[in-house]
């Protein structure tokens, strides 16, 4: 069981400096996050808060991000380094762009270093060099989707990498990214806390699968689920162009299908959705190829979405096989699906039409919904409070609709994933009307 203390948050020191923000406060009549006291509840059931009240530890809380009154650094003099890592993500620019706004707007901050190219950006032999970042270079970054940094995958050493930040003169690191990159900004924390060195690290937590902990949501995923929808919808009216029709989307989700869930509920004409968390088997009398017969059988055309994770049992995939960040190469389940649709049908004489399609990249990079664009610049605007404050070894992320900082080593100590018991996975049920389990 959690408790207050596993959600505490590592300071650089006392913070001495008054922020440039009271002016602007006052004169709004808004108050300053003023101590560490301002906590929200991470487990709000009143059944558990009643119980944790009742062992004597009373509940576990996170601490609330936003803008302190006093300062870790002096803004005057704070150089600040922004690097994207890992798979592109719509809403990359437009956190980027919301670092250097409120780096400079509103705390006076006039060196930011863009890194390019991920944390190989730090390594000299890679021959890469920072990039100025203004508020003119920025200005229109949030109509473009990609990152303007780039980004790569894979560990890089730490030691090379605070070596860099010590000769930049860099008191404030951001990283945005996901497990794997938020990992490595945990490990360069330990290498400049082991140096005695006073180097904030804030991570901006992005994964487009969603399957960071202790989070509403990362962002880029409503964007990306957004998108999703449009192939969704393509692939119902090609499937109800041909007899026998089938339109089969594989969408993002390594270990979480939360994409591939939330757009069966945003478009109700998908019939099949396979995820990670639920494996299924494609014969038998309650099979997938079973249902998918029965279904064209009653209705003629049948849509299905599968998260690219699902199925890998069915897959001859060498658990070896790494890539560069060290994650497990997967087997494309797409095309193997397709395959394995199309052999059935002729091995029953059956005429089938099956469409593929494979939406990956094109949401990956696409520019940022307006809703992600707000909830982009929010944790941006969030993760500059917490390092002109002194934070560190951090994230910025929401909870129960606030904005809290959280330790990256809770983020990352496992993947979320969609429960098959819990309301989201019901609602797909109920949506698609498929059957609880394929077996």
């Amino acid at each position: 069981m959690l408790t207050r203390k596993d959600f505490s948050i590592e300071n650089l020191g006392p913070a001495e400096f008054m922020s440039p923000l009271q002016q602007l406060r006052h004169e709004a009549n808004a108050d300053f996050v003023f101590d560490e006291s301002h906590r929200i509840l991470f487990d709000y059931s009143l059944e558990k808060v009643q119980a944790a009240m009742q062992d004597g530890n009373g509940p576990a809380t996170i601490e609330r991000a936003g803008p302190r009154d006093r300062l870790f650094f002096n803004p005057a003099r704070t150089i600040c380094a922004v690097v994207t890592c890992g798979g592109l993500c719509p809403g990359l620019n437009d956190v980027i762009r919301g670092l250097v706004m409120t780096l400079n707007y509103s705390y006076g901050v006039r060196t930011i270093y863009g890194i390019p190219y991920g944390f190989e950006g730090f390594i000299p032999r890679y021959g890469h060099s920072p990039i100025n970042l203004t508020p003119d270079f920025v200005s229109n970054l949030h109509t473009e989707g990609g990152s303007v940094l780039g980004s790569s995958r894979g560990p890089q050493s730490k030691k090379e990498i605070v070596d860099n930040l010590a000769e930049l003169r860099v008191n404030i690191l951001f990283v945005i990214g996901g497990d794997g990159t938020l990992r490595g900004a945990q490990d360069i924390a330990a290498e400049v806390s082991e140096r005695g060195l006073k180097i904030g690290v804030i991570g901006i937590p992005k994964t487009i699968d969603n399957d960071l902990e202790y989070m509403d949501q990362s962002f880029g995923f409503e964007t990306a689920f957004a998108e999703a929808v449009r192939s969704v919808r393509c692939a119902h009216s090609e499937a109800q162009g041909y007899p026998n029709g089938v339109g089969l989307v594989k969408l993002m989700g390594r270990e979480s299908g939360f994409i591939a869930a939330f757009a069966a509920l945003a478009d109700n004409s998908v019939n099949y959705v396979l995820i990670p968390e639920v494996p299924f088997h494609l014969e038998g009398k309650h099979g997938i190829l079973k249902c998918l017969e029965e279904r064209l059988s009653g209705r003629g055309h049948a849509v299905v979405v599968v998260a690219e994770g699902a199925g890998q049992h069915l897959l001859k995939v060498d658990p070896a096989h790494k890539d560069a960040s060290g994650n497990a190469r997967f087997g494309d389940i797409g095309p193997f699906l397709k395959k394995e649709i199309e052999a059935h049908f002729r091995a029953i004489n059956r005429e089938i039409n099956i469409k593929y399609i494979d939406p990956s990249y094109v949401i990956r990079s696409v520019p940022a919904s307006p809703q992600d664009a707000i909830y982009c610049l929010r944790l941006a605007q969030h993760a500059v409070h917490a390092g002109m404050a002194g934070k560190t070894n951090m994230v910025v992320g929401r909870w129960h609709g606030h904005y809290v900082h959280l330790p990256i080593r809770v983020v990352t100590v496992r993947r979320r994933k969609v429960n098959p018991q819990g309301d989201l996975w019901l609602s797909v049920l109920e949506a698609t009307g498929q059957p609880a389990e394929f077996k």
